[in-house]
């Protein structure tokens, strides 16, 4: 496969490695539901091609990612079901957060190259990486909460990767962290101004690492990092929906679009 555009992922390969590009510069890649199943896709094809030894992960057009599209909760921002009914954007919630899965999973050495923002479900695509590299004008937030928004899915990667203490404060504040911020505090493990040059020093230290011996050492990884008595995306889904459904949820989000402060930071 020398390149491949499927929906809005392209990908190219060059011998053992391929390079997924989220190509969708108009929204800075945003995580709409064409994105998010060709990356599950390619996750699973992936995990079945042992010729395959590294994946790096970027974004096209100065970002990495904007997060997940609102496009379809739109019409879900503030209203409630029926009671009894089933509610359908709990399944595409989940459906992300089995994609992330499905990415920290990969037999491969995921690279994560981030060349710009990388926002909220952005930041969980990140946060999936084995080696995560930034270039200088590359910013980090998970703003959910200040848009009335639970960052139901990225949560638990994004404490996997920072530890208890900063990754509370990334995702109680939704403050941004500068790339020498991210570095300082293990979001990023290495800075660099020449990022397709970076990419290609890592990965020839990385070939001294046998690649079944990686896929097996990830494989334990993955399953010491699983939750050992629930489905996680599907928990987290209800928690994404109940608030997506609640008014706080709505004046987050107007007020977001207006430019204004929401009511509980007045």
């Amino acid at each position: 496969m020398d390149g491949a555009m499927t929906g809005q992922l392209l990908i190219d390969r060059a011998g053992e490695v391929e390079h997924w590009t989220l190509n969708d510069p108009a929204t800075r890649n945003a995580l709409s539901e064409p994105l998010v199943a060709a990356l599950a896709l390619a996750c699973e094809r992936a995990a079945q091609d042992r010729a395959l030894r590294f994946v790096v992960l970027q974004g096209n057009g100065g970002a990495f990612c904007a997060g997940g599209s609102l496009a379809g909760f739109s019409e879900a921002i503030g209203r409630s079901l029926p009671d009894g009914q089933d509610d359908p954007l709990l399944a595409m919630n989940a459906g992300f957060g089995h994609l992330l899965g499905k990415l920290c999973a990969l037999p491969q050495i995921l690279l994560v190259a981030a060349d710009g923002p990388a926002m909220g479900g952005g930041l969980g695509l990140l946060c999936c990486g084995d080696f995560v590299l930034a270039g200088p004008r590359a910013v980090f937030a998970a703003p959910e909460v200040t848009l009335g928004v639970v960052p139901a899915q990225i949560a638990a990667l994004v404490h996997r990767r920072m530890g208890d203490r900063l990754a509370r404060q990334m995702l109680l504040s939704g403050e941004k962290l500068s790339a020498q911020q991210a570095l300082a505090q293990g979001l990023v493990d290495e800075l660099a101004d020449d990022l397709p040059a970076a990419l290609a020093q890592r990965i020839s230290t990385l070939r001294r690492a046998a690649p079944a011996a990686v896929a097996h050492t990830k494989a334990l990884l993955y399953m010491l990092n699983q939750p050992p008595d629930h489905d996680l995306p599907a928990q987290a889904a209800i928690k994404f929906v109940a608030n997506l459904r609640s008014p706080e949820a709505a004046e987050g989000l107007a007020a977001f679009a207006g430019k204004r402060k929401p009511r509980w930071a007045a």
